[in-house]
């Protein structure tokens, strides 16, 4: 029986609501079979292979320099493991990179759930001009579009001529990170009956972030809510307010309070300090953690979140635990490797020491004498 429940906050095209969970919803679930595939992208072996190639293609950012899996390293945890990441012009990202295993699973993205789908995000993050600074969507078409083998391969998965634009691109790129699952971990053996997948401290770990109430928010099948699905539409954003006490030593220890979250994006006054819930899965390796990415180990982050979320300070041996429980739901990685990327002529990007203002100029220039 949990503890206590804090309110799970659900923000819907509609509005914010509130509620205190479904009736008959499985708290603790194995990690599904299959994602949700919208209808609008279709899965395909074709388009999962161009998503992959252009993931990990640096052309993709205006400089040439940053790839996707720069910052969302999937031959490791899906992540960069630094406080925040650089971008194509060099600049610092304001928020810590999540991993992008399991992130079919999730309804929302961002830390602040501003994208509603998975290809709304990766579209606004080709253009974000701090991460790949692509100027607008015709300045990645003209990219694509230069580069021979993405021209033939964008017209094979999308039929027809003119297919190599920004909303195919994110198409493409989602179909493949869909495919970026990690399943069998040990809490997915236990939760499916193999009682012995658990260590005697994970179990206790696992009763403690029971009992502390980590999980009136941890829950579901990516320990983030309800994954898509009956309980939660794609769109509908599951958030917790953090801190949810404030005056911890944590607050200016770790520079909590600083980022307003939602507020930032919405400018709802009800929506200050609300994040989205961050994925639990592989938690382990996927340091370091919080929205800025200022607490270094898993340890440490357990004691922050007892503390802030819930006023509670753990023994050494419910830390212990509950870091245990935690490491149980880092799962199997699909080994991934590097694809072969089209040939391209040499000035198809232009020299990334020109300032994003320039490469606009220039690119917009070029497009514009490719498509009158």
């Amino acid at each position: 029986m949990l503890k206590r429940m804090w309110p799970m906050v659900v923000l819907t095209a509609m509005g914010l609501g509130y509620a205190t969970g479904a009736a008959a919803y499985d708290f603790l679930q194995p990690l599904p079979d299959k994602v949700p595939i919208p209808k609008d992208n279709p899965q395909s072996e074709a388009k999962i292979t161009l998503g992959k190639q252009l993931y990990f293609d640096r052309r993709l950012s205006v400089s040439g320099t940053v790839s996707c899996n720069s910052c969302h390293n999937v031959m490791a945890g899906g992540q960069d493991n630094r406080a925040v990441s650089v971008g194509a012009l060099g600049k610092p990202t304001r928020r810590n990179a999540p991993t992008v295993w399991n992130v079919a699973y999730q309804s929302v993205y961002y830390w602040d759930g501003r994208a509603r789908s998975l290809e709304q995000q990766l579209h606004s993050h080709l253009l974000d001009d701090t991460v790949m600074a692509m100027p607008d969507a015709r300045a990645v078409q003209f990219r694509l579009e230069r580069i021979p083998g993405y021209r033939k391969e964008f017209a094979k998965v999308f039929a027809g001529r003119d297919s190599a634009t920004l909303d195919n691109a994110a198409k493409a790129l989602a179909s493949y990170i869909r495919t970026l699952v990690t399943p069998g971990s040990a809490f997915d053996h236990y939760i499916r009956g193999n009682k012995s997948a658990l260590s005697a401290s994970a179990k206790r770990g696992l009763n403690d972030f029971r009992e502390v109430g980590c999980m009136a928010c941890h829950f579901g099948p990516n320990f983030a809510g309800p994954a898509p699905g009956p309980y939660l539409k794609m769109g509908d954003g599951f958030y917790e307010l953090f801190p949810n006490f404030v005056g911890s030593k944590y607050d200016k220890q770790y520079n909590l309070t600083a980022d307003i979250g939602r507020y930032e994006f919405s400018h709802d006054p009800g929506e200050k300090r609300l994040f989205r819930l961050p994925v639990l899965r592989n938690i382990a390796v996927t340091g370091p953690y919080f929205h800025n990415g200022s607490v270094p180990t898993l340890s440490e982050a357990v004691r922050v979140m007892a503390r802030t979320q819930d006023k509670a300070t753990l023994t050494i041996e419910q830390t212990r635990d509950i870091v245990a429980f935690l490491e149980s739901l880092t799962g199997h990685f699909p080994a991934q490797t590097m694809p072969k990327l089209p040939p391209a002529p040499v000035d198809v990007v232009w020299p990334w020491q020109r300032t994003a203002s320039q490469a606009k100029g220039m690119q917009a220039t070029g497009a514009a004498a490719a498509h009158p």
